[in-house]
């Protein structure tokens, strides 16, 4: 299997932690591959139409995209369990993934916004906004976090944190949700993560 990959990309780093989670990171061929906003890459766009990553091609050229697909193809192709299948445990994991998505996503247009030579005020203030909602919900959560098995919604909520370690330093999250600091700290010890950290280069 080919995966288009970024040592950058947390969405990148979320297939990578679930590959190493389920036993099956061996079996992925990386392939570097930039996906520019402004510049759609045409290599990639032979196996994802919007230039996106991560896509896999798998061996017999059937392509899946996007990262939330990967994982649960990884998880079923190591017989893993990242992805409860029914009942309160499935919609619980599903929710964690949706909200650590939805702070990956804000965090990356709050970043290309900070990056625009004339950035609009009102626009900053609203993803800043949001990135302290979610995190202080997530620090009331946080004891329901510890104590559920490791599972999608924890890969996500992790890759959304270590992306604000990656890209947003001076926020410092850490202030804004103690409780999830101290739970933090120890899910980055899990090797699935200490393996995938974000480099640049």
């Amino acid at each position: 299997m080919r995966l288009h990959w970024s040592p950058k990309s947390p969405y990148v780093r979320k297939v990578m932690i679930c590959a190493h989670e389920v036993g099956v990171a061996d079996r992925l061929e990386l392939v570097r591959s930039v996906a520019a906003m402004l510049k759609p890459n045409a290599r990639l766009m032979q196996d994802n139409p919007l230039s996106k990553i991560p896509t896999l091609v798998l061996d017999d050229g059937f392509t899946l995209f996007d990262s939330v697909v990967i994982c649960e193809y990884l998880d079923e192709l190591g017989q893993g369990t990242l992805f409860p299948r029914q009942g309160q445990d499935k919609w619980q994991a599903l929710r964690w993934h949706a909200l650590g998505d939805g702070m990956l996503d804000a965090a990356i247009l709050w970043r290309n916004e900070r990056e625009r030579a004339a950035a609009l005020p009102a626009l900053m203030e609203a993803f800043e906004l949001k990135m302290r909602a979610a995190l202080k919900q997530l620090d009331d959560e946080v004891q329901a976090l510890a104590e559920t098995p490791f599972g999608i919604g924890h890969v996500a909520i992790g890759c959304a944190l270590g992306y604000l370690d990656y890209r947003f330093d001076a926020f410092g999250w850490r202030r804004i949700a103690p409780r999830v600091a101290e739970w933090e700290a120890e899910l980055r010890q899990r090797p699935s993560f200490k393996l995938t950290e974000p480099i640049d280069g």
